[in-house]
């Protein structure tokens, strides 16, 4: 009950109490018998009893028992799948009480109920998809291979072609599991100092081929030596998802950089290219899982690499953002804390 409902009991009580003192000195009540007195009292005071009884009884029925029950059945609602429910709370926002407290707190959870079952609806079906595809790949070409006519050049091609398939495919369910462990925090990072620009230095070593099969600029800027304090092979994950991505989307005879820096608490990795960039529609789900902005999936992906990025530098306690527009290529910025 709030400060205006007890001043109201309170004031009814009195309001009682004067009846009563009323009564006292009636000069009717005066000149009746000590015992007709007591019973007049008493039967005062239980026609009292009764009437805040039956009071009681309302209130809680009108204000706790009824929106009860009403939650109670839009939470069954809820629970066989319908998360279009919502309850209106019973006063506006300045005077809430806690059943409006609590409505408000149930539509949230709905809405967030909705959200899940929405992204996982999704998950299902580009895991679906993205399965889908590389199966059909190898499909087709291993029935082709059972045609004894095809030339030995031919065949070659075929097999290479299922083996790039089993690679994607193999790649895919890799990425699923890795994520699914970084979400449910089964993976514990393995916390050690080392060198990050020699990492970085190996990583990008590692794409020197791709590259040059596009021909692209390869801008570094960074320091001869950098120590942190991070799990090593995760970080791993993180620099060729970004460099894939980066020499995915940059037109041959473009330019990728990388970048860093240290300050006294942080250091900061940032790869950059001249490619496609994107839309602000697209920066806002670039790390959401099987989001790819390229929806005409010409590009070779499963639009989970960034997502694992994300999730990985969250683990390890750092920061991932992005700067890009349309025609002006992108540049990932990932903020770690350094060595103790």
């Amino acid at each position: 009950m709030d400060g205006k409902g007890l001043a109201i009991t309170y004031g009814v009580m009195l309001f009682l109490v004067g009846i009563q003192s009323g009564l006292l000195i009636w000069p009717v009540f005066i000149a009746l018998p000590n015992i007709a007195k007591i019973v007049v009292i008493m039967g005062y005071w239980a026609v009292v009893a009764l009437a805040l009884v039956l009071l009681v009884n309302w209130q809680i029925k009108q204000y706790y028992d009824r929106p009860v029950r009403k939650l109670s059945m839009v939470s069954k609602k809820v629970a066989e799948g319908n998360f279009l429910v919502h309850l209106e709370p019973r006063h506006s926002a300045d005077e809430y009480d806690f059943i409006d407290v609590m409505y408000t707190d149930f539509n949230t959870m709905v809405q967030e109920l909705g959200s899940i079952e929405t992204l996982k609806n999704d998950f299902i079906s580009n895991v679906s998809h993205e399965i889908k595809t590389p199966l059909a790949i190898m499909q087709n070409y291993a029935s082709a291979l059972r045609n004894l006519n095809i030339t030995p050049e031919q065949r070659l091609e075929y097999t290479e072609t299922i083996i790039s398939a089993t690679d994607r495919l193999n790649n895919l369910v890799s990425n699923i599991l890795k994520l699914n462990k970084l979400e449910n925090q089964k993976i514990i990072p393995s916390m050690e100092e080392y060198d990050l620009c020699g990492q970085l230095t190996e990583c990008a070593l590692s794409f020197e081929n791709l590259l040059d099969a596009k021909n692209l600029a390869f801008n570094v800027e960074m320091d001869d030596r950098a120590l942190i304090r991070a799990d090593k092979s995760m970080l791993e994950i993180v620099w060729n998802n970004l460099l894939t991505n980066a020499i995915k989307f940059t037109e041959p005879g473009g330019t990728i950089s990388l970048a860093q820096t240290s300050d006294e608490n942080t250091v900061t990795v940032t790869i950059s290219d001249t490619g496609c960039g994107m839309s602000e529609s697209t920066l806002k789900h670039i790390f959401d899982k099987f989001y790819q902005g390229d929806t005409s999936h010409s590009q070779e992906g499963n639009g989970l690499g960034l997502a694992l990025a994300f999730r990985v530098v969250e683990l390890l306690g750092g920061k991932i953002s992005v700067e890009s527009s349309p025609g002006r290529g992108s540049a990932f910025s990932v903020c770690l804390n350094t060595a103790a």
